[in-house]
């Protein structure tokens, strides 16, 4: 099973955000375990080291992008996803570059917070928590 992290839910486990930290948490678990794999996009790992570098120190923001790559796979971005969003009905730019990197790659499920951004997608979107709940069943 491919799920796809979203920026939000990766920063929720970098930053330990309550009360969603747990819950993604849960998630990497199961890929520990070998129920899943996970994957990102470049984008996201670039939006995540602005984020955080605005918090914490650079070398900080290095050791948990590191550590995030070693459970992680990155999906990279190129021209194609990039034109199918710029040509998307999507009103965010980069929720349709990281859907369109998700459909592009077989991703099963995109895991966020954000759902109502992808209200359209063909892929399964669900919380962290949603989909603990969907795989419990």
């Amino acid at each position: 099973m491919k799920l796809y992290l979203d920026t939000n839910v990766i920063l929720d486990l970098i930053l330990e955000r309550k009360p969603f930290f747990d819950d993604i948490a849960r998630i990497v678990t199961l890929y520990e375990i070998g129920k899943c794999d996970l994957f990102t996009s470049s984008v996201s790992i670039v939006n995540c080291n602005y984020i955080l570098s605005k918090n914490i120190d650079k070398s900080t923001v290095i050791d948990n992008l590191k550590l995030l790559r070693s459970f992680c796979s990155v999906l990279t971005v190129s021209e194609l996803e990039i034109d199918r969003s710029l040509n998307s009905n999507f009103k965010d730019f980069e929720d349709a570059v990281q859907y369109f990197t998700c459909l592009n790659n077989s991703c099963d499920f995109i895991i966020t917070r954000d759902l109502k951004d992808y209200k359209n997608s063909e892929i399964p979107v669900l919380s962290p928590s949603e989909f603990l709940a969907y795989i419990k069943k």
